[in-house]
């Protein structure tokens, strides 16, 4: 190792992880080439587009945005990590996951994972008693961009997992 190096411990999805890479790497690129996660996607480099969102601690963040070093001791979330146990020995997909399948939310799929992760983030955290209103949703998806699908069918997948979290809840 180097002094342009660091070796970072972060759990991702659950599962402790080590990885010495260089200080100044990206998020997004350490988890696709140092950790193998190719789920979070790169598209603008720029935070714009959404497409790399993550989860670390809890929140939605753009992984383009963010050097590795950043979340050494936390924990990270991708899309890779979304599904979750079925209690039977296999995985059963998010809720969202589901919606996104159901509602026919995604053409091209480049978008998707930072979908997924951006709505699942901001469905978990809200008070899902209550119905989502179409401010919620728009407000929700807003910050990603989609070049393919017009929206109609996301915002649809949205409204279909908040109600699944919902009778979940």
């Amino acid at each position: 190792m180097t002094d342009s190096e660091r070796t970072i411990s972060v759990t991702v999805n659950g599962v402790p992880r080590k990885a010495t890479v260089p200080v100044r790497r990206l998020l997004s690129d350490a988890l696709r080439h140092d950790l193998g996660l190719t789920g979070t996607h790169v598209g603008c480099e720029h935070g714009v587009c959404g497409a790399c969102t993550v989860i670390v601690d809890g929140d939605p963040v753009r992984s383009c945005l963010m050097l590795a070093v950043q979340v050494d001791g936390s924990s990270v979330q991708t899309v890779e990590g979304l599904a979750r146990d079925d209690h039977q020995g296999g995985q059963a997909l998010h809720p969202v996951q589901e919606a996104f399948r159901e509602c026919h939310a995604l053409q091209c799929g480049f978008c998707t994972p930072g979908f997924l992760m951006t709505i699942a983030a901001g469905l978990e955290s809200r008070n899902s008693a209550q119905e989502i209103s179409e401010e919620e949703v728009d407000e929700l998806i807003g910050g990603n961009l989609c070049r393919c699908t017009g929206y109609a069918n996301i915002k649809k997948a949205v409204r279909h997992a908040a109600a699944a979290m919902k009778d979940d809840a």
